[in-house]
């Protein structure tokens, strides 16, 4: 029997309804789109399939989950026992705004701005949205990871949204920027909201300790990078005045 089998989850899921909720076998392998309910699976069997899944998982099936197929219970348990990846990370920048909003907005001179970044291409811009091929440097084993990305910038709500539209291993990636006026200068703060791909070499989880450490690595060169500029910017002004 195979039903949608490729996801996370739907052996186990099967397993449980033909073992332990009387799911006839042969008629969901002819139907992989029906719900639990065209099945036969009654209120009975709904509490055994939410019992044995709070058992082992710790996840809650809803009241609804008659109306699920299979493959949909599993994307469910999938959801829950790898919840989406969500990073919050920021920087203060003693440099003012439109300075710091100028050079990190700069795309074309992000290989000067982050240490992870080879190349960027720039693809595409309409108004204040430019799409982007980044380039990373080769990685231990000699891969130069490459995609692509579209990014748009608001000035006026001092915002940037952008999202991976070559999502590699991801399912998505959305980026959020926010900048925001300190005392004494800037605050740069990237929040990310992703998922992997069932197939990517890590989980949500996974990465997430993956973002959180590179993105606390690059915004201490930013800022350090943007500093440097802003204290040379200073120097100068002083010399001429």
């Amino acid at each position: 029997m195979t039903v949608a089998s490729d996801r996370p989850y739907t052996a186990e899921i099967i397993d449980i309804l033909v073992t332990r909720c009387g799911l006839d076998a042969d008629a969901a392998a002819q139907t992989p789109a029906a719900s639990l309910a065209e099945l036969g699976m009654d209120s009975l069997a709904l509490l055994e399939l939410s019992a044995v899944v709070a058992d082992r998982w710790r996840v809650r099936i809803p009241e609804q989950a008659a109306q699920l197929s299979i493959a949909g219970v599993a994307d469910l348990v999938a959801r829950r026992v790898d919840p989406p990846g969500h990073t919050e990370n920021g920087t203060d920048i003693a440099a003012p705004l439109p300075l710091v909003w100028e050079i990190t907005n700069d795309v074309a001179r992000w290989p000067e701005l982050f240490t992870e970044y080879a190349a960027v291409e720039i693809l595409d811009r309409t108004g204040d949205t430019v799409r982007f091929r980044l380039t990373m440097h080769p990685d231990e084993n000699g891969v130069a990871w490459s995609w692509v990305s579209e990014r748009t910038a608001d000035r006026a709500t001092r915002q940037v949204h952008a999202h991976r539209v070559e999502t590699g291993p991801f399912e998505y990636m959305h980026i959020h920027w926010c900048y925001e006026e300190i005392p004494g200068g800037t605050r740069m703060t990237w929040v990310q909201d992703f998922a992997m791909k069932r197939d990517a070499p890590v989980d949500n989880a996974g990465m997430t300790d993956r973002i959180n450490a590179n993105s606390k690595v690059q915004l201490a060169v930013i800022k350090e990078r943007i500093e440097r500029r802003a204290a040379a910017s200073t120097g100068n002004g002083n010399r001429d005045a």
